[in-house]
């Protein structure tokens, strides 16, 4: 893979790299910090498939020997030049709950927390690693509720934001680092970095819907807080196997049809029966994420005024017009990149390309936040 960026830039120490490692890909990003501006050296993409016999397109579950060997593969293929990362962890492989609680003193929050959170997380509280953040008041999304004495009760609750993650799977994660000899300072999960990139401090709320290939992800903002989340267990590759499956084709020649469709270099025929098979799968995706949306609306009497798609699955022809229909409210593409410096004759591309990189771009937003 050429990087376009060999002789626009110099690569300095100042640099990072977020690496976001999906079911069916690796994404990476490498950043470079420029007078308090983030500039994009590169970035690069590598399926997955193949390193577990599979074809392009396909989620696959590697063992960490395999997942540092194709991180290794895409940093070289990139001409990536440092190892100082930030790699996220998957929003499947963590729980993430709001709490309310009684407003107490800080230090007594953290004796609260752990005790509460049992009551969420079904193994043994030993054999996970917690984290939480206080949701200010200022920024709550419970200021309009029918109620008056329900409204009164949500104010005088201290709202936390509480994420668990299994000690097997940060000691997976650290295996891959150790492995891929990389420079890791942190993990995060993938829907703080997707919101990090494509979200700004907006005051009204807003929906992001993520569709991978195993996975349709859906995180809710208010304020720029995550105040509701939910994943739907089907993605992109269930239009892949419906394919495959209704024309009796191989996987990968599947997803190649997959990816013309809408773009006329298929029959009517094929059209139309793929518009069906397509149809299948969405159908049930925007049912669910519509019933999520719904259901925040009605808890807090806001209207979702904004649904920012994005993840490789919405790249479909069709799939803004099919949201929008679906949502009935503003519905726009993520576009990750627009919050780094890059070089204008990429514009076009990275706009183009930027629906699947939104968490590589965040986890290296924050990575860059590490620099003085």
């Amino acid at each position: 893979m050429e990087n376009p960026f060999k002789n626009f830039l110099k690569k300095t120490d100042r640099s990072v790299l977020g690496v976001d490692i999906g079911t069916s890909a690796i994404k990476i990003v490498q950043l470079r910090k420029k007078k308090e501006v983030a500039v994009l050296e590169t970035y690069g993409e590598l399926a997955l498939g193949p390193y577990a016999g599979l074809s392009v397109g396909q989620a696959t579950n590697l063992p960490p020997d395999k997942l540092a060997e194709a991180i290794t593969d895409v940093l070289r293929e990139s001409n990536t030049s440092t190892m100082n990362a930030g790699i996220s962890i998957p929003f499947r492989s963590s729980l993430v709950t709001l709490m309310e609680l009684p407003p107490v003193a800080s230090k007594k929050l953290d004796e609260m927390i752990p005790i509460e959170a049992r009551k969420y997380i079904p193994v043994p509280i030993s054999e996970v690693t917690l984290d939480w953040w206080v949701i200010p008041k200022e920024d709550s999304a419970t200021d309009f509720v029918e109620d008056d004495a329900e409204s009164e009760e949500r104010k005088s609750k201290t709202d936390v934001l509480v994420v668990s993650i299994h000690n097997e799977v940060l000691n997976a994660y650290t295996d891959i680092v150790k492995k891929a000899a990389l420079n890791a300072s942190f993990f995060e999960i993938e829907m703080f970095s997707a919101t990090r990139s494509l979200i700004d401090q907006e005051p009204s709320p807003v929906m992001i819907f993520d569709m991978g290939a195993s996975s349709t992800k859906i995180y809710i903002l208010d304020h720029g807080i995550i105040r509701n989340s939910h994943i739907i267990n089907k993605g992109s590759q269930e239009i892949t196997l419906s394919i495959s499956k209704g024309m009796n084709l191989p996987i990968a020649r599947a997803e190649q049809v997959k990816r013309s469709f809408g773009g006329g270099s298929l029959k009517p025929e094929e059209e139309k029966n793929i518009s069906e098979m397509v149809s299948l799968t969405l159908d049930f995706i925007f049912s669910e994420a519509s019933g999520v949306l719904l259901s925040y609306q009605k808890k807090y009497q806001k209207t979702i005024s904004k649904v920012v798609l994005t993840g490789g699955g919405v790249a479909l022809s069709g799939f803004v017009e099919l949201a929008k229909a679906n949502f009935q409210t503003e519905v726009v593409l993520g576009e990750p990149f627009t919050k780094v410096e890059a070089p204008a004759f990429l514009q076009d591309v990275l706009k183009a390309t930027g629906l699947e990189f939104a968490v590589a771009v965040g986890i290296a937003l924050r990575k860059l936040q590490e620099i003085d």
